[in-house]
C-alpha cells in the first residue's frame, strides 16, 4: 500500500502536502471533535501516478507554461482539451482497489460528495475556493470512481488555470487530492464568517442560509437570509426571497426546484440554531486562530459542518490594546496620508514609528500610537478625538488630505457607542496645547504682521544649516553609535519640523481659505483661487519638475544623448555620456539635478526603496516623455505665463473688490491676504525636502552597518536588513545575536510579497471594521467615475495609465492616470494635460502640483487604474470631481 487513501481521522493539518487544504481542514476538524460527516481522501500520490499514466501531459504542462492569465480564448482552447483527455486516462488498478476499500468501510450503501482539494487551496494567504468542481449525491462503484477522474480534469478549468497564471504558480506543482464525503441531506444548508467578510468586523459573525442543498447558495443560484451575530446576540436579520433549492434525488444526482410560496419568505434557519451555530463558529475560530469561511448544513435537528476554510479577503488587524469597556480605536492610513499607500518592509516601519512624536517616553523608540498591518502603519487617532473640539476640527483637516478620509471620520466620531466609550489619556489637553499653542501664535502673526517676503530665503538657510549640521556628525560615528545616532535623530525630526517650518504653508492654507471664502461672499466668484494658485515661486517640487524639462531640453541637441536615454542603461549611463557628444555638457546639468535631487525617489517615504543617486532609472522616462511632450523651453514658459495670469487674476480682483462700499478696507484685507498666500504656500513641500535629506543619510548610515553584518556573516545580503527594525538592528551592532536570524528574515520576505497584494484601507477601527465615507455625485453624469475636485478645469484626451514612474511613457496631450503621485512622480507633471489618482485631497502633493501647473485634476476615485483603461478617451472635470470615458480602448 502506497497510501493512496487516508480516513479523516487519520488527517489533520499538517497533511495539507498530501491531501490538500480542503482535505486537511476536514480531518483537522474531524479529530477536533467537531460534527463533520465522515470520509476519506484519495491523497496526492495517487494524482500524481494517474497523471503518470497520460504520454501527453509533459506537452501540455509546456503549453501552460507559456499562457498568459488574460489570454482567455487560449485558456479556455487548451484547458478543454486537457480535461477531454484526462477523462480517458485509466486509473491504475492499486488506486482503484484503496479507493473502493475505503468506500466499503465507510458505507458502499451511502451517497457522497466528491470534491477537489488542491495543494494550494484554502491558504491562509491565497483561496482556490471554486476553482475546480464538485460532484453531489454520488452513488456506485463505477459513478464513484467516474467522479475522481473528473476532480482530477477540473484541476484544469478555464478558472483554475487562469487563477494559477495570474497569481505565479506552477502548474506541475499544483498537485490534487480528493475529498469523498458522505452526504447529510440537509433542510438548511449555507455559509458562515467568523468575521463580517464586508466590513472586516472581526465581532460579527455573519451566517448566510438558504433551504436545501449549499450548491444553490455557494453557486449564486439563489438569494440567501443574512443573519449577523455579536457576543451571542443576534443583531440583525435580512430575510430573503428564496425562489428555488437544490435537493438530492433518491436514485443520486440533484434536481433543482422552485419553492412554494410560503417557504420563499420565511425564515430558513429559526433564532435557536442561528445562536447555536454562532457558537459552534467561534469554536472552530478558537481551534484555529484565525477567523474562518464555513460551510454548514442542518439536517434532522442537527448542525454540521463540511468545510473551512481561512478568510483570505480580511485586512491584517492591528494589535491595539483597549481597557473594557473602552470604545473601538480609530485608525488611520498613514501610507494615504502620504499618499503611498504601497506596503512597505519593517525597517521602514519602524523608521516612521521611530519618527512619530508622540505617545513615547523617549525620543528614540517607537511611538505606542503607531501600529503595523499588512506592512502598512496605522496612526491611532482616538486619542486626539477624546478632545470635543477636536472632533469637529479633525474631520475637516482631514478632508483635505483625503476626503473619503475627512467625512469616515466624521461619521464615526457622531457614533453614540464611539463618545460613550472614549477614555482621556491623562495630561492630554495640556499636552496638546503646549504643542499647539506656539504654533497658532506663529501663524496669526504671519497672517497679520510678519513681512512674509523674506519668508522663503529665511527657511532655506535652516535647511541647509539643519542639514548640514546632521551631515556633519556622521563621519566620527560607527556601529552601535550610528544607529543609535539614526533613532535620535528620526526621533526628533518630525517635531523639529513642526516647530520651525509647519507655521509657514500652514498660515498660506489658511489665506489661500480665507481668500476662497471672500471671493465668494463678496463677489460670487469660486473659480479666481484656482489661477491664484499658478506657478508658486520656490516651490522645491515644482522646481524640481522644471529642472527635469531643463535636462530635457540640454538633451535635445545630441542625438547621441537622446539615445543613451532611450535606452536607459543606468549602470553605465554616466561612463557612456563622456563618450558621445553633448554628453559632458548634459552631465553637469545631470550632476547638479542629482545633487539637488539624488535622495528622492518615487514612493521615497520608504527608506528601503532606492534613491535616484542610486538608481535613477524612472527619471530617464520622465526626461524621453517630456521631450516627446513638450517644444524646447516649453516648460519654462508656461511657468512664467502662470505667474502673469496669477498677478492678473490678482490685480482684476482687487480692482473688482476696490469698486465696492468699504473696498478699500476690503482691497487692503485681500491684498494682504494674497501676498501671505503666495509667499507662503510654496514652502508646503520644505519640510518634504529636509525629510528626504536626512532619509539619505538613514539610509547611509543603515546600509554601511548592513555591510559590515554581511562581511562578518550575520546577514546573507545587505539588503536583508530592511526586513529588521532599527532595535533589532541596534542588538546586531552590540553584539547580541538573534535566534534563527535568518528564518526570522525568510519569514519577513514572504510577508512582505504577500502584503504587497492587499489593498489597505484608508481607514479601519482595533475591531477590524473598515470605516469608508460617501459622497455626494449630484453634479455628475450618469456612468461617470466620481472623485474630489482638487484642480479646476476640464480636458479631453487619452488616458495613460502608469503604474509605476519608471514605466511612464506619456504624449503630448495624455492624461496621467496613477494609484498615488509624491514628489518623485512631479517630472511627468509637465507632460501631461491633466491628473487622475486613486488616493488624495486638496491638499497632498499631486493635488497642490497640478494646481501650480494648472493641470486639471481628480484624485480619490477607488480603483482608477483598472476602471479607467491605457488608451481609453476621457473627459476629466477638475472643477466638479468627475470623469467621463468617452470611447474604450478595452477589448474583453
Amino acid at each position: 500500500m502506497k497510501g493512496y487513501v487516508l480516513d479523516f481521522t487519520q488527517i489533520d493539518k499538517s497533511s495539507l502536502p498530501i491531501v490538500g487544504g480542503k482535505g486537511a481542514n476536514l480531518g483537522e476538524m474531524t479529530r477536533a471533535g467537531f460534527p463533520v460527516p465522515p470520509g476519506f481522501c484519495v491523497t496526492t500520490a495517487a494524482y500524481r501516478e494517474f497523471i503518470r499514466q497520460s504520454d501527453q501531459m509533459a506537452a501540455y504542462f509546456h503549453q501552460l507554461d507559456g499562457i498568459e492569465a488574460d489570454h482567455l480564448g487560449a485558456i479556455t482552447e487548451l484547458g478543454q482539451k486537457i480535461r477531454n483527455h484526462l477523462v480517458t486516462v485509466s486509473i491504475p488498478e492499486a488506486i482503484v482497489v484503496e479507493i473502493l476499500n475505503s468506500w466499503e468501510q465507510s458505507g458502499k450503501d451511502h451517497a457522497y460528495a466528491v470534491r477537489s482539494s488542491a495543494t494550494a487551496e484554502d491558504l491562509p494567504t491565497a483561496s482556490f475556493a471554486g476553482q475546480q468542481d464538485t460532484y453531489l449525491n454520488v452513488k456506485g462503484r463505477e459513478q464513484l470512481l467516474q467522479a475522481i477522474r473528473q476532480c482530477w480534469a477540473s484541476l484544469f478549468t478555464d478558472r483554475a488555470i487562469s487563477y494559477r497564471a495570474k497569481n505565479r504558480f506552477d502548474h506541475r506543482t499544483v498537485l490534487l487530492s480528493v475529498v469523498v464525503q458522505q452526504m447529510v441531506f440537509p433542510e438548511v444548508s449555507g455559509i458562515m464568517f467568523t468575521a463580517d467578510p464586508i466590513s472586516g468586523h472581526r465581532g460579527t459573525l455573519s451566517i448566510d442560509a438558504s433551504f436545501g442543498l449549499g450548491e444553490a447558495l455557494v453557486s449564486g443560484l439563489v438569494s440567501a437570509d443574512l443573519y449577523q451575530v455579536r457576543a451571542g446576540t443576534i443583531i440583525s436579520k435580512k430575510i430573503a426571497k428564496k425562489k428555488l433549492a437544490i435537493f438530492s434525488l433518491p436514485e443520486g444526482g440533484t434536481v433543482t426546484k422552485d419553492l412554494p410560496d410560503d417557504m420563499q419568505n420565511r425564515q430558513a434557519l429559526e433564532d435557536s440554531k442561528i445562536k447555536q451555530l454562532a457558537s459552534l463558529g467561534e469554536s472552530v475560530k478558537a481551534h484555529y486562530g484565525a477567523d474562518q469561511d464555513m460551510e454548514w448544513c442542518l439536517a434532522e435537528g442537527t448542525l454540521f459542518l463540511v468545510q473551512s476554510r481561512p478568510i483570505t479577503s480580511l485586512y491584517p488587524l492591528p494589535q491595539v490594546l483597549t481597557d473594557q469597556g473602552e470604545s473601538p480605536h480609530i485608525l488611520l492610513s498613514f501610507g494615504h496620508q502620504q499618499m503611498m499607500p504601497d506596503a512597505m518592509k519593517p525597517m521602514a516601519l519602524s523608521i516612521w514609528q521611530t519618527m512619530f512624536p508622540f505617545g513615547k517616553p523617549a525620543v528614540q523608540v517607537e511611538s505606542r500610537f503607531t501600529y503595523r498591518a499588512g506592512g502598512r502603519m496605522f496612526i491611532d487617532i482616538t486619542p486626539i478625538l477624546t478632545l470635543k473640539p477636536a472632533r469637529n476640527i479633525v474631520p475637516k483637516v482631514l478632508k483635505g488630505v483625503d476626503e473619503m478620509i475627512g467625512i469616515g471620520v466624521g461619521d464615526f466620531v457622531q457614533r453614540d457607542a464611539f463618545v460613550q466609550g472614549l477614555k482621556q489619556p491623562k495630561g492630554l489637553p495640556m499636552q496638546v496645547a503646549r504643542f499647539v499653542a506656539p504654533l497658532f501664535g506663529r501663524v496669526v502673526n504671519n497672517l497679520v504682521f510678519a513681512d512674509t517676503s523674506q519668508a522663503i530665503h529665511t527657511v532655506n538657510r535652516w535647511l541647509r544649516s539643519s542639514f548640514q549640521s546632521s551631515k556633519d556628525q556622521l563621519p566620527d560615528v560607527s556601529g552601535t553609535t550610528r544607529v543609535i545616532w539614526v533613532q535620535e535623530h528620526a526621533g526628533k525630526l518630525l517635531r523639529s519640523l513642526f516647530q520651525q517650518l509647519m507655521a509657514y504653508p500652514l498660515s498660506g492654507v489658511i489665506a489661500s481659505k480665507l481668500i476662497q471664502e471672500l471671493a465668494i461672499r463678496w463677489l460670487n466668484d469660486k473659480e479666481v483661487i484656482h489661477t491664484l494658485n499658478k506657478s508658486l515661486t520656490g516651490n522645491v517640487t515644482s522646481e524640481m519638475g522644471l529642472m527635469i524639462g531643463d535636462l530635457a531640453d540640454l538633451a535635445r541637441p545630441y542625438p547621441e544623448v537622446i539615445r543613451l536615454i532611450h535606452e536607459g542603461n543606468v549602470s553605465s549611463f554616466r561612463e557612456d555620456l563622456l563618450t558621445v557628444e553633448g554628453g559632458s555638457h548634459f552631465l553637469a546639468g545631470w550632476d547638479r539635478f542629482i545633487q539637488l535631487y539624488g535622495m528622492r525617489c518615487a514612493g521615497e517615504i520608504d527608506i528601503t526603496r532606492p534613491r535616484w543617486g542610486e538608481d535613477a532609472s524612472s527619471l530617464l522616462p520622465s526626461i524621453e516623455s517630456h521631450m516627446r511632450a513638450m517644444k524646447p523651453k516649453e516648460h519654462r514658459e508656461r511657468f512664467a505665463q502662470g505667474a502673469l495670469e496669477a498677478q492678473a487674476a490678482a490685480d482684476d480682483l482687487l480692482e473688482r473688490i476696490g469698486r465696492q462700499s468699504f473696498g478699500w478696507f476690503k482691497k487692503r484685507l485681500m491684498r494682504r491676504l494674497m501676498r501671505v498666500f503666495r509667499d507662503l504656500m510654496c514652502l508646503r513641500e520644505h519640510p518634504k525636502y529636509l525629510m528626504m535629506q536626512h532619509f539619505g543619510l538613514f539610509r547611509e548610515s543603515i546600509l554601511k552597518e548592513a555591510q559590515s553584518l554581511k562581511q562578518t556573516g550575520v546577514l546573507l545580503e545587505r539588503e536583508d536588513v530592511f526586513y529588521l527594525s532599527l532595535d533589532e538592528l541596534l542588538q546586531l551592532t552590540e553584539g547580541r545575536p538573534i535566534e534563527h536570524l535568518s528564518q526570522i528574515i525568510d519569514s519577513r520576505k514572504q510577508e512582505y510579497e504577500y502584503f504587497r497584494s492587499l489593498t489597505p484601507p484608508r481607514l479601519m477601527t482595533s475591531e477590524g471594521e473598515i470605516i469608508t465615507g460617501s459622497r455626494s455625485q449630484k453634479a455628475a453624469p450618469e456612468h461617470a467615475l466620481v472623485g474630489t475636485p482638487v484642480s479646476a478645469g476640464v480636458v479631453e484626451g487619452i488616458a495613460r495609465v502608469v503604474l509605476r514612474p519608471e514605466e511612464a511613457k506619456l504624449n503630448k496631450g495624455e492624461i496621467l492616470i496613477a494609484p498615488y503621485t509624491d514628489p518623485g512622480w512631479t517630472p511627468l507633471f509637465h507632460s501631461c494635460v491633466g491628473l487622475v489618482m486613486e488616493v488624495g485631497g486638496l491638499m497632498t502633493h499631486g493635488a497642490v502640483v497640478a494646481r501650480e501647473y494648472g493641470l486639471p485634476a481628480v484624485v480619490g476615485i477607488d480603483d482608477a487604474t483598472k476602471l479607467i483603461h491605457d488608451g481609453d478617451l476621457i473627459r476629466l472635470d477638475g472643477t466638479h470631481g468627475y470623469v467621463v470615458v468617452l470611447n474604450s480602448s478595452f477589448k474583453s
